[in-house]
């Protein structure tokens, strides 16, 4: 096999570097008119025919000989007994991983609260966690049980009363890996359906598949179009694009660990992006010699090729301060700050999804065992978002308390808006319970 890197190269110094970098940036997430109507009928399908259409399409699109749901439901029983059948080493792994996950998300769980005020009222805010969440997890060769261990542990730390499961078995093609994770990670559920038959069955429940509240987890086009359709009548977590890495270095940092740190995200897909940021001109040569040495080892040479090729860059920067204002501007999904110092430049950082800090941090430990989500905001959105937590399958609630006096007191600041708007009602309603001797006042 014949590999080549021709990765570009850019400057900050140049005069068309912001055009050069949106366009190195931009990713069109939205599916296309043909693959949009194809979700769409199966979303119709599933609504109208429940059951019989996601065997029917769970037949036609995965190849698998089911002649009822029963044939598509997995027990808890049957995740025990992936248990068995993966190797010591893969289950001491598996267990090291979930703990840490737990532990971290464990202090996010957030807690009721309530104050009261001097004349009685009580204010104050009850979180409750959501009944039932659904997962979806990718199936066949795609398949990543880290993914189970992220989605379902801080459901389960929320205190969701139950999550379901859904997992594409394509020709039959069960991962055990996957199946002893969701065991792990408590799992009630799963269904070996996908595609976006699956989300239309989470969000709108079937004879067997319960509605959930919100579905989470990373799939194809076909899924995530699915997702944009059925969110408002189900949460959702995101619409995730490919996978992104942005190494910011000092030129200190050994050149072939940076290379394979861009390689980690460029072998997820075609699609995905690795850039490099460094003030240190040489070293982004050195770097780009590790990565021609290197890439002829890899496996997926071919994936990380087009990856790199189409959407890396090696970007030559000012000095450090300036390669915090490119990734700022970035915004990416993961950030390495290999640098001598990183916690002195933490506080420069305003978007990132996850910050990997110090030399040797990389970015592979946060996809399966540090702890924090990596489930992580893509394509520029960690300027608005955030990782995947417990916080999103808890909901909060307002509490109001008036007391008498209270609802006396409020009731005349209420009524002087409410009249403002020319709502009369409101006004009223508020105004009936001020009492007698302040209407006098």
């Amino acid at each position: 096999m014949t590999v080549s890197t021709a990765i570009a190269r850019l400057n900050a110094a140049d005069p068309d570097f912001a055009r050069h970098l949106d366009h190195l940036l931009s990713w069109e997430s939205v599916s296309d008119e043909a693959v949009n109507q194809r979700v769409l009928d199966i979303i119709k399908a599933v609504r109208e025919r429940g059951d019989a259409a996601l065997v029917e399409f769970t037949q036609r699109f995965d190849g698998v000989e089911a002649s009822c749901i029963d044939d598509l439901i997995l027990g808890r029983e049957r995740l025990a007994l992936a248990l068995t059948r993966i190797t010591d080493e893969q289950r001491a792994a598996l267990e090291k991983a979930a703990d840490r996950v737990r532990m971290y998300h464990e202090r996010q769980k957030q807690d009721s609260w309530q104050y009261t005020e001097a004349d009685g009222t009580v204010l104050g805010q009850k979180v409750t966690p959501l009944d039932r969440a659904g997962l979806y997890v990718p199936g066949g060769k795609a398949s990543y049980p880290s993914s189970v261990l992220m989605n379902a542990i801080p459901a389960k730390v929320a205190g969701v009363t139950e999550v379901v499961m859904v997992v594409p078995t394509p020709r039959g093609e069960v991962n055990e890996l996957v199946l002893a994770a969701a065991c792990i990670a408590g799992v009630d559920r799963v269904f070996t359906v996908g595609g976006a038959q699956a989300v239309a069955a989470l969000a709108y429940g079937t004879e067997s598949v319960p509605q959930v509240d919100k579905i989470v987890g990373p799939g194809n086009i076909y899924v995530a179009t699915a997702k944009r359709h059925v969110f408002g009548q189900v949460g959702i977590d995101m619409i995730a694009g490919p996978s992104e890495i942005l190494v910011v270095c000092d030129g200190q940092t050994d050149p072939d660990w940076i290379a394979m740190d861009l390689f980690s995200q460029a072998e997820h897909d075609e699609d995905a992006q690795a850039i490099l940021v460094s003030p240190d001109a040489d070293f982004l040569d050195r770097v780009a010699a590790s990565i021609s040495k290197l890439l002829p080892t890899m496996e997926r040479a071919e994936i990380i090729e087009k990856s790199v090729n189409g959407r890396g860059a090696l970007i030559q920067v000012r000095d450090m301060q300036q390669a915090i204002e490119v990734a700022n501007r970035i915004a990416p999904e993961h950030l390495e700050l290999s640098v001598a110092d990183p916690q002195a430049w933490l506080p420069y950082i305003r978007h990132a999804g996850a910050i990997f800090m110090g030399r040797h941090t990389s970015e592979a430990l946060g996809d399966y065992c540090a702890g924090p989500n990596h489930v992580l905001p893509t394509s520029g959105t960690a300027r608005f978002s955030s990782p995947l937590g417990v916080y999103d399958f808890q909901k909060r609630s307002s509490i109001i308390y008036c007391s008498e006096q209270g609802a006396s007191e409020l009731g005349r600041t209420a009524s002087v808006l409410a009249r403002g708007e020319s709502l009369t009602a409101h006004a009223r309603s508020a105004e009936y319970r001020i009492l007698s001797q302040e209407k006098g006042n």
